[in-house]
């Protein structure tokens, strides 16, 4: 039987429909209402998750970089600042908490430090994504471990060796491991999608895909080769400031993702030859037995 892990009611594996995520991120840049916007897109689409990504500043943003001055949307501020500025808050949370389930609607985030998972925890999520940057952050990874939460992986900007390592560290149980190539956006020659492969036969979990390419069909290649989900960004306009809406994907594209990838689900089939019943008349009028002895 092939491995899976339950996240919410749904079961996560390569028997399963594939389970696919909005990674909404921080390309709400603060803003509540943009935020409440990507959770309709993603209902709207058939997304079947959105993901947030959850960071406590003061402890993220390392001293030499707390200072550095950037131009933003709020003006020309510290990079501290600016943080805090794309950072929501318990209150901003709760509103997001009570819309998703007002829609129907799963969600989660990444937590950066622990401080984030303790907030995180409040809100009882299906699950936590490791971001790549996170992954050899051994306190951190102890911190997710301790909750007894379904954890997915993410292996961005890793080798194997430290991929090894952090699967050591938090166990197979509850584990889904996500390839990823931490650029944005991805070169098509970078995205190395064979790797869903070898990481399935390695480790014997679940494992999806994270992708920060430009455009879809490499997504449902992912499908393809198995990843059980698929996880892209989106946003409602790629042209909006931030350096992750260029890697994002539109609404319309959204939609056309989720629709590509139950087609590519259906046209796997479950590799055993058969007739099927479409071909018998093809067969009856077009086949020639005529085997020379």
């Amino acid at each position: 039987m092939n491995p899976e892990v339950k996240i919410g009611s749904r079961l996560i594996g390569e028997d399963h429909p594939t389970f696919i995520v909005g990674e909404i991120g921080i390309n709400h840049n603060g803003d509540l209402d943009i935020a409440k916007q990507l959770i309709d897109v993603a209902k709207w689409a058939g997304i079947d998750a959105v993901k947030f990504q959850k960071r406590t500043p003061e402890l993220c943003v390392p001293e030499d970089q707390k200072d550095k001055m950037r131009e933003t949307p709020w003006g020309y501020i510290s990079y501290l600042d600016y943080r805090y500025k794309v950072e929501f808050g318990k209150e901003e949370y709760q509103e997001i908490d009570r819309y998703c389930k007002e829609k129907g609607m799963m969600w989660f985030a990444s937590p950066w430090d622990e401080q984030a998972v303790d907030f995180l925890e409040e809100f009882d999520p299906a699950c936590y994504k490791i971001a790549s940057a996170s992954l050899t952050d051994k306190v951190l990874l102890e911190r997710l471990k301790n909750t007894g939460r379904p954890v997915v992986l993410s292996t961005g900007m890793s080798t194997m060796e430290e991929i090894e390592d952090a699967i050591d560290y938090l166990g197979k149980d509850n584990l889904i491991l996500a390839h990823a190539t931490s650029s944005y956006p991805c070169n098509p020659e970078e995205l190395n999608l064979k790797m869903i492969r070898t990481l399935r036969q390695k480790f014997d979990v679940p494992v999806g895909y994270s992708g920060h390419e430009v455009g879809l069909m490499t997504s449902a290649v992912a499908v393809a080769m198995g990843a059980c989900f698929i996880e892209r960004h989106i946003t409602v306009d790629r042209a909006l400031w931030g350096s992750d809406q260029a890697a994002s994907v539109e609404p319309g594209g959204l939609h056309k993702l989720v629709k590509y990838t139950r087609v590519v689900e259906k046209a796997m089939g479950d590799g055993i030859k058969k007739v099927y019943e479409s071909e018998e008349s093809s067969r009856q009028k077009l086949r020639r037995s005529n085997w020379i002895k």
